[in-house]
């Protein structure tokens, strides 16, 4: 079987579990997600062990688990319309194959620099980044918590999506100081604004794209630092 067909076979997989997950009993739909994270975690290293550095079974495995974990629980926040839930469905399937494909490019770039469809891939990867944040920070605020929370989930999520974001310009063999710098510096701008943000009255969705909009700025500033 082809790598392609493989991530083919990983999408359907992930995206039947995605639907599944949701006629989980409530008491257990979180640890339905947690177990459907692990699955993709696990299946995406064993299609792409073959072209995986040291520092690839992070930076290259963690963003499309944190798609999936992160999308599951915004699916999990929408209204039980079934046209809405379908479209949702629809796109975490082609999402998700979107980001597998982009993420084996990046772990063979990893060991051959210049290959065809890298720019493309970095610039999908950029984007699928930007779509992740957003379920994430979506979920956050949805959980209605107090600021210091807030500011300190934002962090946490922000932090890895970020490191495999300025990862994937750079594609070396480590993460240098620079790039640890850089990444930790602007999740914790993002964190700040999360912990300023929560005292403002706005919809949990006006407050998560603004998050994203920042992150798309200030993202696209480093990279283009990097290039």
């Amino acid at each position: 079987m082809t790598k392609r067909r493989k991530l083919v076979l990983e999408s359907v997989i992930l995206t039947i579990g995605f639907l599944a997950t949701q006629f989980v009993e409530i008491d257990f739909r979180y640890w339905a997600i947690i177990i459907l994270g692990l699955v993709s975690y696990f299946l995406t290293a064993f299609f792409l062990k073959e072209d995986l550095k040291k520092i690839g079974w992070f930076v290259v495995l963690l963003p499309p688990t944190c798609f999936v974990v992160f999308a599951s629980l915004f699916y999990f926040l929408l209204p039980t319309a079934f046209l809405t839930r379908l479209l949702i469905l629809i796109l975490f399937g082609i999402g998700i194959y979107a980001f597998l494909l982009t993420e084996n490019i990046l772990s063979v770039a990893s060991k051959f620099k210049a290959i065809q469809l890298l720019r493309a891939a970095q610039a999908v990867g950029f984007l699928l980044t930007l779509v992740t944040a957003f379920f994430g920070y979506n979920t956050i605020f949805s959980f209605k918590t107090i600021s210091w929370v807030n500011a300190g989930l934002v962090f946490i999520i922000s932090f890895p999506l970020i490191l495999a974001a300025v990862w994937s310009i750079t594609l070396e063999e480590g993460i240098r100081k620079k790039e640890l710098t850089y990444s930790l510096v602007l999740s914790f701008l993002i964190g700040q604004l999360a912990f300023f943000i929560s005292f403002w009255p706005l919809t949990i969705a006006t407050a998560s794209l603004f998050l994203v909009s920042i992150l798309y700025v200030f993202l696209g500033i480093v990279q283009s630092f990097l290039v």
